[in-house]
């Protein structure tokens, strides 16, 4: 039997004491900065928006859900809490909810926009377009009666 040789496994420092200190929840907005590997390089990416759960609260498993809308489509995230990957949390904006979980702003985004599209389909059927045609002056008989008697007076 082959033994594979097997790499140390590094832990990244992680001050769980401020990770603990950190007070936000459910209705908080947050802009997470999380450590992202590309090609040897580490960079920073931001991912801001709404805090729908808090899960576990502050104990080593505890996970926070996170939801922004990028390109008209939402997008949720679950983050552990000491993570190392996790750079800084910064709570944005406070807000005053009355439910821990906020699951139902799913919902309600979607209810919004099909609100929102029912009520261009409406406006467009409702608003006919008037096509301004260029209006010509046919001629009337007594002008064209008039324009033919100056004809053949010219031409005598």
């Amino acid at each position: 039997m082959a033994t594979a040789t097997k790499k140390p496994i590094t832990l990244s420092t992680l001050n769980t004491a401020d990770r603990q200190r950190i007070d936000f929840r459910a209705g908080d907005t947050v802009r997470v900065s999380q450590k992202i590997q590309e090609k040897g390089k580490t960079r920073l990416q931001v991912f801001e928006g709404l805090v729908l759960a808090r899960k576990h609260g502050n104990e080593n498993g505890a996970t926070f859900t996170v939801r922004r809308v990028a390109g008209g489509y939402g997008v949720e995230k679950i983050f552990p809490l000491y993570s190392p990957l996790i750079d800084k949390i910064e709570v944005v904006n406070r807000a005053k909810v009355r439910r821990a979980k906020l699951y139902y702003v799913r919902e309600k985004a979607a209810k919004e926009i099909s609100r929102q599209m029912r009520r261009s389909r409406l406006d467009q059927s409702s608003r006919q377009e008037v096509v301004e045609t260029p209006t010509v002056e046919a001629p009337t008989e007594e002008k064209e009666v008039a324009e033919n008697t100056e004809n053949q007076e010219t031409k005598s």
